[in-house]
């Protein structure tokens, strides 16, 4: 209901009675309808999963590193995903499915260079990890910045700056369609992982000992996490800190247990994100872009958290 064009409970209400009787509606319904099923329905949809997918990707990124200030672009793969998107936006025609395309696709190419980086080296994985992931994060903000440069400041330069703040105002049923299995299914196998998520935030030696492979289980997990967040920017663009914040919140809230935390971080994403984009689309005649909503938000919010949670072994 939140948005410049009022709907109201009731119109719900009979939208959806129509629907299960068959019934058309007629008058000031017949342009609310459009509004609800095509437009803000599957926005809704897809902040509730994008939401899910980011905060639940920071969660394991932060198990799997043991540092709570990791963040699912870690490896470069949001930054390899909006190289992407942009080279789709300067190359020639108006093919929305081909940027989606090497959005997705660069995205794990830069996760690929990372790990590929990291097992080359073969020293402290996790460390080499880490450091192979800011290159090839620098790497690629080094070539977006390229392609700013040379992209036409009136057309180009635009789309491509409005891409990278993030926004859920072009979401489709057909992209619903695409992320809800890829995304479930990772939710589904997180939760599936969360006892070895326990294990492998106590350390390789820790992990080993139990009868765990870190470097296998790792690989396992980076790479499916690195899938729902290509996925993610490859369809609405760079929406930031919530992979940051919302583990934090709700370590906060039931503590550092899999168990409890990754369900409680799925659902603080999906309320956080779809908050964020009601205040994006309503605050203004002219729409914000949620990334600058979830920006302005996070960094007190974070703030706020680290001071809370001082001395409590996590920061």
């Amino acid at each position: 209901m939140i948005g410049r064009f009022k709907i109201t409970a009731s119109d719900i209400g009979s939208m959806i009675n129509a629907l299960f009787s068959g019934k058309a509606v007629a008058g000031e319904l017949v342009a609310k309808q459009l509004v609800f099923w095509w437009i803000r329905l599957p926005r809704c949809l897809m902040a509730i999963l994008v939401g899910m997918g980011l905060s639940v990707s920071g969660a394991v990124y932060q198990a799997l590193f043991r540092n709570p200030l990791v963040s699912p672009d870690i490896l470069g793969v949001a930054a390899g995903c909006t190289f992407g998107a942009a080279l789709g936006l300067i190359l020639p025609g108006d093919n929305f499915s081909l940027i989606h395309i090497l959005s997705f696709g660069f995205g794990l190419l830069a996760v690929a260079m990372t790990v590929a980086i990291a097992r080359l080296i073969s020293v402290k994985p996790v460390i080499v990890l880490v450091l192979a992931g800011m290159v090839i994060l620098s790497f690629f903000n080094a070539l977006l910045m390229v392609l700013k440069y040379f992209s036409d400041p009136y057309d180009e330069l635009p789309s491509i700056v409005f891409w990278i703040m993030g926004s859920l105002s072009r979401v489709t049923w057909n992209d619903i369609l695409v992320i809800t299995p890829i995304t479930g299914a990772g939710l589904i196998f997180f939760l599936l992982m969360r006892f070895r998520l326990n294990i492998l935030s106590l350390g390789d030696i820790q992990s080993k000992s139990l009868g765990i492979n870190p470097s296998l289980f790792r690989l396992i997990l980076i790479v499916t996490s690195s899938f729902i967040v290509a996925l993610t920017v490859a369809s609405c663009g760079q929406i930031c800190w919530i992979g940051l914040i919302i583990p934090h919140m709700a370590r906060a809230l039931v503590g550092p247990d899999h168990k409890r935390m990754l369900p409680v971080t799925a659902l603080l994403g999906a309320i956080f994100l779809l908050a964020a984009d009601g205040v994006a689309r309503s605050i203004s005649t002219a729409e914000i872009p949620v990334g600058i909503v979830t920006a302005l938000t996070g960094a007190p919010i974070f703030a706020f958290l680290l001071y809370k949670n001082r001395g409590s072994g996590w920061v």
